[in-house]
């Protein structure tokens, strides 16, 4: 019993081992079968791989080749093109080079015409000066005086004859010039003006905003004046809130900062929610309505004068003009009045009205930022015109206009005869007590400055200076000499608006001016 149990046992033992083996083989071959299938796979992904680089390597060629031919095409055309300008210089050379054979050869027959007339002045020198000789001797013998005794003499008496005959004939020529340029420059100017009507209006440093009630007012200042702080760090301006019933004043230099200030300041009293973060999104809205303003105000400017085709830049510059003041002066619609007499000159006298229009237009463009950058309006205005492309006539007529520079064409003479016609209207601009008695005291300085003044006296609010000069020492003659002296150097020395008559007074009077 015992042998047949071991037996048993052990076939169920080899069982077991054989079950297990069996079970072994079979993940083997599973396993063998999934490694097979991931290689062909990794093989299959190798080749895809491999054609893929070869397709891109293949485009890639092309691409090269065609940009290669495009390059080679682009260079072949430059240099045809360069082979044709070398042509044409060639034949202007060419040209240039026959022209100055024919003029040298002109030259070299006027210097043999030159030599013979040479020749024969020689000769008629010669005998001139032989004849001269004797009427020297015989001269000298009637009047009994050496030739250097009677050239001192008749000297003399010549430089006392065209002194004299200088200063009547100065005087003639500049009032016989004078009537007829004035009465012509009436012609055009009255003609200009009548036409070109502006309105001039004072604009302050101050602007004031109406409240509904004076309990807005406590509501403007806030909390501990956090929200009048807020107002006035955003904006740059000083809020005045005083005694003055349902009003506050907005005081700045920059109009354009009041100008925010004060749209800001309605918004918010119509809205009624006042606090700093409400303060901070109603200035935003209000710097977007005065760009967008200044905009419009820009191109509307342009539309009146007639002037097309300005950079967008300039039509802004424009704009902010109208923020800008001069003497009290708006300076936007000075601008555009001076354009306007600009074309209205231009057009009297057969120039083109396009271009003085435009120059007028632009010739204070400066001021749009001379108070944000460095140097005078005039110079910051011909830098803005030569930045955006104006042309040379342009950009002179900026330059020329307060006398920088000299005009080089008719149109910155216009510019600056309009220029003085608009600032000197009536009421156009104001000046402060202290550059009215400075401009007073240094013109008197002036004509006091000559010789034979005995005093002078500024009048007419400095467009007369009366001279009144020592008899003994300054004669009729010399009084004409003196006032066109006296006026350049006014005019060399001084800035004024309009012009300044210069009398001098003697006996006599003699009468210049000083444009």
């Amino acid at each position: 019993m015992i042998i047949e149990a071991v037996k048993l046992a052990l076939v169920a033992l080899v069982s077991a081992i054989i079950a297990v083996l069996a079970t072994n083989f079979r993940h083997k071959k599973i396993d063998m079968q999934k490694i097979g299938n991931a290689q062909e796979r990794a093989r299959k992904i190798i080749d895809d791989a491999l054609e893929k680089a070869e397709e891109d390597k293949r485009v890639k060629l092309l691409e090269a080749k065609e940009e290669s031919l495009k390059v080679k095409n682009e260079l072949e055309k430059e240099v045809r093109d360069r082979r044709a300008e070398v042509q044409r210089s060639e034949r202007r050379i060419q040209q240039k080079e026959e022209n100055v054979e024919k003029r040298s050869e002109a030259i070299e027959r006027r210097e043999q015409s030159l030599s013979a007339r040479e020749e024969n002045l020689s000769k008629k020198s010669a005998e001139i000066s032989r004849l001269n000789e004797q009427r020297i001797e015989e001269l000298e013998k009637i009047s009994g005086l050496t030739s250097e005794q009677a050239k001192e003499y008749l000297l003399k008496i010549v430089e006392d004859d065209v002194k004299h005959e200088s200063a009547v004939m100065i005087k003639n020529v500049e009032a016989e010039a004078k009537e007829e340029a004035d009465k012509r420059a009436k012609e055009i100017v009255i003609g200009a003006i009548q036409r070109c009507a502006a309105d001039h209006v004072a604009e302050s440093t101050i602007s004031v905003v109406q409240l509904p009630n004076d309990e807005m007012k406590g509501r403007i200042i806030g909390r501990e004046g956090r929200n009048i702080r807020t107002l006035e760090t955003m904006t740059g301006v000083d809020l005045i809130i005083d005694d003055t019933p349902e009003a506050v004043v907005i005081s700045g230099f920059d109009p354009i900062r009041r100008e925010v200030a004060r749209i800001a300041l309605e918004k918010l009293i119509v809205d009624g929610r006042i606090h700093p973060a409400r303060i901070e999104e109603m200035v935003e809205k209000a710097k977007k309505e005065v760009a967008a303003e200044i905009k419009e105000e820009g191109e509307s400017a342009a539309m009146d004068a007639g002037v097309h085709g300005l950079h967008p830049e300039v039509i802004k510059l424009l704009g902010r003009l109208k923020f800008r003041t001069s003497y009290g002066q708006n300076v936007l619609k000075h601008s555009i009045e001076v354009s306007m007499l600009c074309g209205l000159m231009a057009s009297e006298l057969g120039l083109d009205t396009r271009v003085a229009k435009r120059a007028g237009l632009l010739h204070d463009i400066g001021k749009a930022v001379d108070h944000e950058m460095e140097g005078s309006h005039v110079q910051l205005g011909a830098d803005i015109c030569r930045k955006y492309k104006e042309s040379a006539l342009i950009v002179n007529a900026v330059e020329a206009h307060h006398g920088d520079v000299e005009p080089q064409s008719l149109i910155a003479v216009l510019v600056q005869a309009a220029d003085t016609i608009s600032a000197a209207r009536p009421g156009a601009r104001r000046e402060t007590l202290e550059t009215y008695t400075t401009r007073l005291k240094q013109l008197e300085d002036i004509t006091n400055s000559f010789k034979g003044v005995d005093h002078s006296y500024a009048i007419q609010a400095g467009r007369e200076v009366r001279v009144m000069v020592v008899p003994d020492q300054v004669s009729d003659s010399d009084m004409v000499v003196m006032a066109h002296d006296i006026s350049k150097k006014i005019e060399s020395e001084m800035e004024y608006p309009g012009q300044i008559k210069v009398n001098v007074i003697r006996e006599s009077r003699a009468t210049d001016f000083a444009k």
